[in-house]
Parts: structure tokens; sequence; C-alpha cells
């Protein structure tokens, strides 16, 4: 498959950028979602390949404009809500809850 997501090679897109002393996470939700995904592997929900499938099928701007743990959630929210553990009802009533209790934090 040679989509978006499998740049290598290809020229344009600038110099990669390493921060000095990179953290693997920059934020604590990378951790969890890589957590989270893990643990659904290894429980068996979906296998390495369809995360990969999964993540390839990617909107292509939505694949340029999102960082790397960013793909990771994508990926999650759709395989979990294919293998049905998760409705995309629940999941968008999760977001719903938890914009709104970020609101009132402000």
């Amino acid at each position: 498959m040679n989509g978006i997501h499998d740049l290598g090679g290809m020229e344009g897109f600038g110099p990669i950028v390493r921060e000095e002393n990179e953290p693997v996470f920059h934020a604590e939700w990378e951790g969890r979602i890589m957590g989270m995904t893990l643990a659904t592997l290894a429980q068996g929900f979906y296998n390495i390949d369809e995360i990969r499938q999964e993540t390839e099928r990617m909107d292509p701007v939505e694949y340029l404009t999102s960082d790397y743990y960013t793909h990771w959630l994508h990926t999650a929210e759709e395989l979990m809500i294919q293998k049905g553990i998760i409705t995309r009802a629940e999941l968008e009533a999760k977001r719903a809850e938890l914009a709104q209790a970020e609101a009132s934090q402000s």
C-alpha cells in the first residue's frame, strides 16, 4: 500500500526537528493511549496488522496535521468501535463530558 502514511524517502516536508532530551511522552494522555492500546492488543481485541491497517485508513489531511499519539488514539477508537467494545455514541458522550469538565475548570 502506498498512501499518505508512507512518507519514507519523500521530499518537501522539511527537516525533522528533534528536541534535546525529548521525553517519551509530552502529555499524560499520550502514555495512557499507548498503555490502553497495548492492553487491548494483549487481550486479543485486535492485532498489530489491524492497528496498522486502521492507521493507514486515516484521512490524509488528518494524518499529516496530527501528531504521533493522535494517530494511536484515532486507531484505538476506531478499532474498539468496529469490534463492538464501545459505540460511537458512547465515545461522543464521553468527549462531550470531558469538554464540559474542562470548560468548567476555566
